[in-house]
Parts: structure tokens; C-alpha cells; sequence
């Protein structure tokens, strides 16, 4: 009885011993959101299966380069919301954290309450919400500045720390484009709200799961282009776009600047086709469209249902350079160095070889690869 007493006095001092040490915190343990004094506290010794103390919303979350955005936060500690409006398309989101740290929450972009329900616990929100193409419930008004602004003011209501809202390259009041034009309007909607959000303007962005290098590189029928090919873009990998937030996630020196993210090399579509033909070894075939035939066409095509591929609007973007602004805040800026699409092509494109080519290799641009360079997908 004797020795049973002294062993159940060992175990419980070793189970408070063990308590004691799970709760020691020192200094580093401890951050602060500068603008209005959030203390965070870590836990575990880092990394996914630990916790920062920060909690993070990202609005649009079943997007293309959200799943990227939501990966880097979580595999840090942060807690994701991830505001959706179909489970199924989220469902996805929750291997990219560990148990317990992706946290869904369904939302209405016109219901203010829902909103707020996702971003009241939060120190910083992600609105990636965005549309490619107008449909009968949504335009692009309501999505890019109505909606902007509605995230917005929940944000500064619950007191958020910081604001982070992706819009486009070429945004700007004046466009041709409607799409653009409102990307611009609901950045100033939301700098009208919160005039220290950090604003992010990603070019043309390609990865696995994109409408860009995945439609050129399954045209086995036929595709057309418009201005013969000749517009000028800055294809940037959506891995770099989703680190350069994940950089301003931490960085408060990034807050009410606005950064333009686009690739280091500008080409053409024409040269973009070339490109796919090279790592693809297929024809892809294309023909030259009138501007006028190939937007009447999309206007048509705009009109099926379940359509998302094209629209008169992006016929009216595939004519338009891209025109980076001088002067302003880049890659560069937050010590990223963007990939070169030619460099890592042949993981994208790669997959649209028959199988009787699939194995053979592609050189050009190998010798390009700088030292120390590693674009790591994990």
C-alpha cells in the first residue's frame, strides 16, 4: 500500500512538473500587432504543427492563387478562416494546416453579419474575392468594389490590424476593361475605409491549376487570339504572388503601400504559344481573330450557362499591355525573386506531351537558373 501511495506522489509530481514546463513562455514567445497592440503568444517549438498566435481570414479562398495564400499561412501556425460559399470547393483547404487550424466559415458577400462572423477574431484579412466574368447574380461592381467595401468596414469594425486587398495589374480608373476598372475603384473603396491597407496588383499569374497555361496547352482544336498576338504581359508564378503576401503578413512596414507583382520577363502571346509548342511538342494550332468578331463570339458564349472561360471583357484585356508603374513597389521590395516563366515552363506544360514524348528534355533556359534559386512547391 505503502509503495503504491509513493508511486501515485511520483506520478503526480511528474505530471505537474511536465505542466509547469508545457507553460514557460519567454520573450521571443511574444509579438505584437503595432497598430493596436494585439498580443499574440506562441505556442510549440514552430512550423505547422504549432501555433503563432495570429489568425488570419482570407476572403475568396477557393480561388486559383488562394489555395497558395492559405498553404503558407498555416504551415507557419496561423490559424486560417476561410470564408466560402460552397463546402465543396473548400474542402480541399483542410489538409493545408494541422488539426484544428483551418477553420471554414460559409458567407454571403452581401450579408454584412456573416462577415463579420469571419473576420472578429482575426489581426489581419485577405480579400481575394474577384471574378473573371459577370453573371446574372453578381457584376463586376458588386464583387470588386461593393463587396470590397463591405469586407472593409467589417474589418476596421472588429478592429483588424491589417488589411491586405489583391486587385490586378493595369487596374485603373480609366480602362478600357470593366473588369480592371472596377479592380481600381474597390481599391480606392477600400483605402476610403482603411487608408493603411496594403494594396497587391498581380499580373498575369500561371500554375498548375490556372485558366491561362492550361487553356493554351490543351488546344488541340481550335484557338484564336486577338491583336495578333502582339500584347505584352508578365506571366508571374502564382507560388511567388502567394509569397509576396505571405511576406506582408508579418511586415507592418508593408501597410498603405501598393505593390505591383509581375513576372521578370515580358512576352507576347505569340511568344507564350511558341513557348507551349516547344515544351509540349504539339502544333497547337491558332488562328488570328478580329477584335469585333471575337467579342461578339465571347457575347455569345457569354450568354451559356456555366460558362467561365470567356467573356467579352477578357477579349477587351487580351488587346491591352501590361504597363507596369514606375517607380512602384515590387517583388524587389519585399526581397523576392520572381521566376522566369521559361525557366520553369516544363512544370506546367509538360503534362500535355503524348506519352510517346513525355520523358524528353527540355534545355532552353536551363543555363538561366541562378545560384541558390530554388522554387520549392511544397
Amino acid at each position: 500500500m505503502l509503495a503504491t501511495a509513493l508511486l501515485r506522489q511520483a506520478g503526480r509530481r511528474e505530471t505537474a512538473k511536465v505542466a509547469s514546463m508545457a507553460q514557460t513562455r519567454s520573450l521571443h514567445d511574444i509579438t505584437f500587432r503595432k497598430k493596436t497592440g494585439q498580443t499574440m503568444f506562441k505556442y510549440g517549438r514552430g512550423g505547422r504543427s504549432s501555433t503563432n498566435g495570429h489568425i488570419a481570414t482570407v476572403f475568396g479562398c477557393t480561388g486559383f492563387l488562394a489555395r497558395y495564400v492559405v498553404h503558407k499561412l498555416a504551415r507557419q501556425g496561423t490559424q486560417v478562416v476561410v470564408a466560402y460559399r460552397d463546402p465543396d470547393e473548400a474542402r480541399h483547404l483542410k489538409v493545408t494546416g494541422d488539426l484544428g487550424q483551418i477553420i471554414p466559415l460559409e458567407f454571403d458577400l452581401r450579408n454584412r453579419e456573416q462577415i463579420m462572423e469571419c473576420v472578429r477574431h482575426s489581426d489581419i484579412v485577405y480579400n481575394l474575392v474577384g471574378r473573371d466574368y459577370e453573371t446574372k447574380n453578381f457584376t463586376f461592381n458588386d464583387v470588386h468594389v461593393e463587396g470590397s467595401r463591405l469586407i472593409a468596414e467589417a474589418a476596421a469594425e472588429a478592429g483588424v490590424a491589417r488589411f491586405v486587398q489583391v486587385s490586378a495589374l493595369n487596374a485603373a480608373e480609366d480602362s478600357t476593361s470593366a473588369f480592371l476598372r472596377t479592380k481600381y475603384l474597390g481599391e480606392q473603396a477600400v483605402r476610403e475605409v482603411i487608408p493603411d491597407a496594403t494594396i497587391a496588383r498581380p499580373g498575369t499569374m500561371y500554375g498548375h491549376e490556372d485558366r491561362f497555361l492550361n487553356r493554351i496547352g490543351d488546344g488541340d482544336g481550335w484557338q484564336f487570339w486577338v491583336n495578333e498576338g502582339k500584347s505584352k504581359i508578365y506571366p508571374v508564378s502564382a507560388i511567388d504572388v502567394a509569397q509576396a503576401l505571405e511576406v506582408m503578413f508579418l511586415a507592418d512596414s508593408t501597410a498603405g503601400k501598393t505593390y505591383e507583382l509581375y513576372g521578370p520577363r515580358a512576352m507576347t502571346y505569340e511568344q507564350v504559344y511558341e513557348l507551349a509548342r516547344e515544351i509540349s511538342l504539339k502544333p497547337l494550332p491558332i488562328r488570328p481573330l478580329p477584335l469585333p468578331i471575337a467579342k461578339l463570339a465571347a457575347t455569345l458564349v457569354d450568354k451559356l450557362p456555366y460558362n467561365q472561360m470567356i467573356s467579352p471583357d477578357l477579349i477587351e484585356r487580351m488587346t491591352l499591355d501590361d504597363k507596369p508603374t514606375p517607380g512602384a513597389y515590387t517583388f524587389k521590395d519585399l526581397y523576392i525573386d520572381p521566376v522566369d516563366l521559361q525557366n520553369v515552363g516544363i512544370h506546367y506544360l509538360r503534362r500535355f506531351r503524348s506519352n510517346a514524348v513525355f520523358d524528353l528534355p527540355y534545355e532552353k533556359g536551363e543555363g538561366e537558373i541562378k545560384k541558390g534559386l530554388y522554387h520549392v512547391i511544397d
